[in-house]
């Protein structure tokens, strides 16, 4: 468990496991990061562990490893940040480049959320409760990247895509987070 979290002027958290995406590219703007965005997955839908979620974010997932993988095992999309069940921190692109999470998206009437947002992935599903050291994992991380950077807003996919999205679902506890919601500048 980690005990701190510090993220370093590359955009890396020290205390993550390093697992690279190709799956990124440059922000527009990189001092305009102001978003996380709180997600959920697991592949195939509601199995968890493995390492099938590393392989989609790093394109190497088998579309033969399961009937769900061959309808997402060309697509191109990573995230900056996985958070396991056991509550292992996994890191797959730095906070200062755009990783590719949010889609189509649109955040207090600003569009395109990967060009200012910080996408985190808590392994989960809409369908079950998340695990106590994910969260306890998920606060560490969100004071850190608040510390490194002018967060004005977390949301969930939900939140930012709400006609095609629902993570982090309705068992993810907001109120696990409050600490860090009501300093923000805009409340989901």
């Amino acid at each position: 468990m980690l005990s701190s979290l510090l993220i370093n002027d590359a955009g890396f958290a020290k205390q993550a496991e390093i697992i690279l995406s190709p799956n990124f590219d440059n922000r527009p703007n990189k001092s305009n990061i102001n978003l996380i965005v709180i997600h959920n997955i697991s592949l195939p839908p509601g199995i968890y562990g493995g390492n099938n979620i590393i392989d989609l974010f790093t394109n190497k997932l088998n579309p033969d490893g399961h009937e769900y993988f061959k309808s997402i095992s060309g697509l191109k999309v990573s995230s900056h940040f996985l958070i396991r069940r056991d509550g292992v921190l996994i890191q797959f692109v730095s906070c200062l480049d755009r990783a590719w999470h949010a889609g189509d998206s649109t955040w207090n009437h600003v569009n395109n959320c990967n060009d200012f947002s910080i996408g985190i992935e808590l392994e989960g599903s809409d369908y079950d409760s998340f695990e106590s050291k994910q969260y306890k994992c998920l606060e560490k991380l969100i004071q850190s990247i608040v510390k490194q950077y002018p967060i004005e807003s977390i949301v969930g996919h939900s939140d930012i895509s709400p006609s095609r999205k629902t993570d982090p679902g309705p068992y993810f506890d907001w109120k696990k987070i409050e600490l860090y919601t009501e300093k923000l500048k805009y409340k989901r």
